[in-house]
C-alpha cells in the first residue's frame, strides 16, 4: 500500500504541474493563432475566446498523453536519481510490478484521451466550421463593426462605416479603400445600403466622392456622385459538400468506411494506442545512472513522442490514399510499438543491458 499511494501521489503532483505548464504554452499559441485569423477578418471578432475554447478542446488529447508521458518519466528518473528504486527494488519489488500502478493511475487519462479523441475532436471541429461560414455569409458591411477599419471578405477591400441605424444591410458615412491592378480607389458616402441584383450582391453609396490614382503614372481622377453602385460579391451556395473527414462523427465513419474516413479512424483511435504506449516506454526508458544529469531521458522521450506521432499522421495519409489498410496499419504501428515495448521492459526486469549482451557475445566468439 506505501508503494502504491506514495508513487501514485507522486505521479498525479508531476501530471498536474506539467499538464498546466504544456496548456499555458498551447493556450498562448491558440490565442495568437486566433487573434491572427480575427485581424485578417476569417472570423468573427466577437467570437474569439469560443473558437479558441474550441480549439483546445481539440488539442486536449495531444496535451493529454504528452503530460502523461512527461510525468512518468520525470516521477522514476527521480526516483532513479535520488537511489529511490534502488531501495524499492533491494526490498523485493521489480520493474514488473511497476506496471499495475502505472496503468492504474493512467486509465482515466487513458479513456479521456480516448473520448476525446472520438468524440470530442469531431464535436469541437465542427463547431469551429460552422461559426466560421457563418462569418463567411454574412456580407461586407455586416462584418465591419461602427467606428472600426476592417478589411473585407476577400481581402482586396477596407471598410469604415458608421452604423447608426437597426437594419444590418445599411451603413451611414461609409469610406471604402481599395487597391487591385494597381489602381488605388477611394471612395466616401453619406450612406450606403445592400441590395441583391440576381447573384450579385451590391453596395449602392449615395451622395459620395470617389479619387482614383493609377500607381503607375500617378494620374488621379476625382468624382462626385449621388448614387454610385458597387459589386462586393457573388451569391455564396450552401455547401452542401461532404465535411471534412475531422469533422464526421466516428459512428458515421464506421458506418462509411472509405479509405479517407478510415485513415481518420486511424488516426483517432491510434491517439489511445499512442498514450498507452507512452504510459509503458516510460518504465524502461526512464531508468537512468545516477551520477548523470536525466536531460538525456527528456531529449530522447521528447524524440520519441514527435516520432511516434508523427507515424500516426503518415499512417492517416497512407490509408485516405490506400496504401495501407487500416488494420495492417494498426497492427503494424502500434502492434510492434507494444511488442518492442513488452521485449525492453522483460530486459529491464532482468536487468539486461546491450552492453551485456556484447560482452557475452564477445566472450563466447573468443572461448
Amino acid at each position: 500500500m506505501l508503494f502504491d499511494s506514495s508513487l501514485r501521489k507522486d505521479l498525479a503532483r508531476n501530471f498536474m504541474a506539467t499538464a498546466v505548464v504544456i496548456l499555458t504554452i498551447v493556450m498562448t499559441i491558440m490565442l495568437i493563432r486566433t487573434l491572427g485569423q480575427a485581424s485578417r477578418g476569417a472570423i468573427n471578432p466577437s467570437e474569439v475566446m469560443l473558437i479558441m475554447g474550441f480549439s483546445m478542446i481539440s488539442q486536449l488529447t495531444t496535451v493529454l498523453a504528452l503530460s502523461l508521458f512527461i510525468s512518468v518519466i520525470a516521477t522514476l528518473s527521480r526516483m532513479y536519481g535520488d537511489s529511490e528504486m534502488v531501495i524499492w527494488l533491494s526490498s523485493g519489488r521489480s520493474i514488473l510490478t511497476f506496471v499495475p500502478v502505472l496503468l492504474r493511475f493512467a486509465w482515466p487519462i487513458l479513456l479521456a484521451i480516448c473520448l476525446l479523441a472520438l468524440f470530442a475532436w469531431p464535436w469541437s471541429n465542427q463547431q469551429i466550421q460552422d461559426l466560421q461560414e457563418r462569418y463567411d455569409k454574412r456580407n461586407d458591411v455586416e462584418r465591419v463593426a461602427p467606428g472600426r477599419f476592417q478589411e473585407s471578405s476577400g481581402g482586396k477591400r477596407v471598410f469604415f462605416i458608421d452604423k447608426d441605424t437597426p437594419d444590418q444591410n445599411t451603413g451611414t458615412n461609409v469610406f471604402i479603400a481599395t487597391n487591385e491592378n494597381g489602381v488605388e480607389t477611394t471612395t466616401t458616402a453619406r450612406q450606403g445600403r445592400i441590395e441583391w441584383r440576381g447573384s450579385d450582391r451590391m453596395l449602392v453609396l449615395e451622395r459620395g466622392e470617389q479619387w482614383v490614382q493609377q500607381e503607375s503614372s500617378a494620374e488621379t481622377r476625382w468624382t462626385r456622385f449621388e448614387h454610385y453602385d458597387l459589386l462586393i460579391g457573388e451569391s455564396k451556395m450552401s455547401d452542401t459538400g461532404l465535411k471534412a473527414s475531422r469533422q464526421v462523427a466516428t459512428l458515421t465513419l464506421l458506418e462509411q468506411p472509405t479509405p479517407v474516413h478510415m485513415g481518420e479512424l486511424s488516426w483517432r483511435l491510434g491517439l489511445g494506442f499512442c498514450a498507452l504506449n507512452f504510459t509503458l516506454l516510460a518504465l524502461p526508458l526512464s531508468a537512468v545512472n545516477p551520477r548523470r544529469g536525466r536531460s538525456y531521458q527528456f531529449a530522447l522521450a521528447l524524440l520519441v513522442f514527435v516520432v511516434y506521432y508523427n507515424m500516426v499522421n503518415i499512417g492517416q495519409n497512407w490509408i485516405a490514399h490506400g496504401r495501407l489498410g487500416i488494420v495492417q496499419w494498426m497492427l503494424g504501428l502500434h502492434g510492434l510499438a507494444t511488442l518492442g515495448t513488452l521485449t525492453w521492459l522483460g530486459l529491464r526486469h532482468r536487468q539486461w543491458s546491450w552492453r551485456d549482451l556484447l560482452t557475452r557475445r564477445h566472450q563466447d566468439a573468443t572461448a
